[in-house]
């Protein structure tokens, strides 16, 4: 699906060693559409070579900011750029653009994009303790007051990794496709019940889900507050677990009570 289709996005890579994962989300990007610049700072260019991105979006990385002012041509006024995508955005860097301080390639970009008004995602990756600084808490709620998409880590195994590329590229999809669901909120139901018979056998449907899914995706590409009551997971919407008839509505009936929905899909 090209949903990225004549969308020119920046990856600003910086030096954490999630810098490895930007290959795979460069190509990621491109197979739906877009086109794709890199920009490292030297950390990152120290971790994975400037040679191995270019190959990737098929455009010579950009490691310096040079007479041909690369963050106006992309992120200026009429810039070429639709989103400005920092990934990973390690905690120095984070800091950085919080405080307005511009003394890499990456945080030239953002100074530049975030003085324009254009989309700007953040996918932060550092250690755990580093996660939970106040400081960095601060500057990450100073990055969201500032309309910056925030993209949560994973984490595990005491670090705040680098979130999954298919959910970083729907963060990318939503940044530049309008949101035109913005503000709405969507309840799908989703998938096959399982009613017990007895403590071995259940009796269900053959619903694979993957209709609910679609849907739900697509309604987050488009603005949307998405709740999704199943059984399964779906990244980047709310999943409320259910598994019986009984159990999806009585989640239903209490999210509609207590949150309000503007659209149902079952």
């Amino acid at each position: 699906m090209k949903t990225l289709s004549g969308k020119t996005v920046v990856l600003a890579v910086t030096g954490s060693i999630a810098a490895v994962e930007t290959v795979k989300l460069a190509h990621a990007l491109r197979r739906r559409g877009a086109t794709v610049q890199a920009v490292m700072t030297a950390a990152a260019a120290g971790i994975v070579h400037p040679d191995a991105l270019t190959y990737a979006t098929g455009r010579p990385a950009i490691t310096r900011i040079t007479g041909l002012v690369e963050h106006v041509l992309y992120c200026g006024e009429g810039g070429e750029a639709d989103l400005l995508l920092i990934a990973p955005a390690t905690a120095n860097t984070i800091g950085k653009i919080a405080c307005g301080i511009d003394d890499t390639p990456v945080t030239t970009f953002a100074t530049t994009a975030l003085g324009r008004g254009m989309p700007v995602v953040a996918v932060p990756a550092m250690h755990e303790s580093m996660y939970r600084h106040p400081g960095v808490a601060e500057n990450l709620r100073r990055l969201r007051s500032w309309g910056i998409d925030v993209v949560d880590p994973r984490i595990e195994e005491g670090k705040a990794k680098i979130a999954d590329t298919d959910t970083i590229v729907l963060h990318a999809e939503r940044a530049v496709l309008g949101r035109p669901l913005a503000g709405k909120r969507v309840l799908i139901t989703s998938g096959a019940c399982a009613e017990p018979l007895d403590d071995v056998r259940v009796l269900t449907t053959r619903s694979t889900g993957r209709m609910g899914r679609a849907l739900a995706l697509e309604a987050f590409r488009l603005g949307a507050e998405v709740t999704v009551v199943h059984a399964g997971s779906i990244p980047c919407v709310r999943n409320v677990r259910a598994t019986t008839a009984a159990g999806m509505r009585s989640a239903v009936l209490s999210v509609c009570r207590d949150e309000g929905i503007d659209i149902y899909v079952s």
